[in-house]
């Protein structure tokens, strides 16, 4: 085979499989809705005090008013499905994607399923990409002045989280088994660019 096509047929393969290594999401393909699209706050209640706001395609909070972290908690309450979140954070943010939550007017990550985002978090066993109290991140990758990509899975048990293409966590536990998602907004600046999601 002539080195040309070789070399051809070698950067197609690798173009593919780096396509298929991300969620439908990204594409927006069949079953995927998106619940966030950096233009509206349509389907999202907000809990806790922060300034929400939509600026350059975005969902931003860089202002926390209230003793406790703000969440915006989707109206909807999701089992088992896949989660696509665009997000940007500073690198002094305290964020996460929530899963499952208990109670959508008491939200901690002791009542629903955190996928953190916190590089600068004392403990970094529990930092950007782990699942707090129940998978640990070892190295912990960095968030931090880019636009990167969560890519959970909630599908009984098991949950997995992705960061940028790359697995940061997965946890067997059934404590919470159905609720609402939500985004945090505790510290530093974040930006939520596209959530869409699939269920199983």
């Amino acid at each position: 085979m002539p080195v040309r096509r070789t070399a051809l047929l070698a950067t197609l393969a690798a173009a593919l499989a780096a396509t298929a290594s991300l969620p439908a999401a990204a594409q927006s393909g069949p079953g995927w809705t998106t619940l966030l699209d950096g233009t509206s706050l349509d389907g999202w209640n907000q809990v806790g005090e922060s300034n929400w706001r939509i600026e350059d395609g975005a969902v931003v909070a860089d202002k926390l008013t209230s003793k406790t972290p703000a969440h915006l908690v989707s109206k909807n309450s999701y089992k088992n499905f896949m989660l696509h979140v665009e997000f940007w954070a500073s690198e002094d943010a305290n964020s996460g994607v929530y899963l499952r939550c208990a109670d959508p007017n008491n939200i901690t990550d002791r009542s629903c399923y955190e996928v953190n985002i916190f590089d600068q978090r004392p403990d970094p066993t529990y930092g950007t990409g782990a699942i707090v109290h129940y998978a640990e991140v070892d190295p912990m990758p960095k968030a931090a002045g880019q636009w990167s990509t969560f890519e959970i899975v909630a599908d009984g048990r098991k949950i997995t989280a992705a960061l940028n293409g790359k697995k940061t966590a997965e946890v067997r536990n059934g404590l919470f088994s159905e609720g609402p998602l939500t985004l945090q907004h505790g510290a530093g600046t974040i930006k939520f660019r596209k959530v869409a999601i699939k269920p199983l």
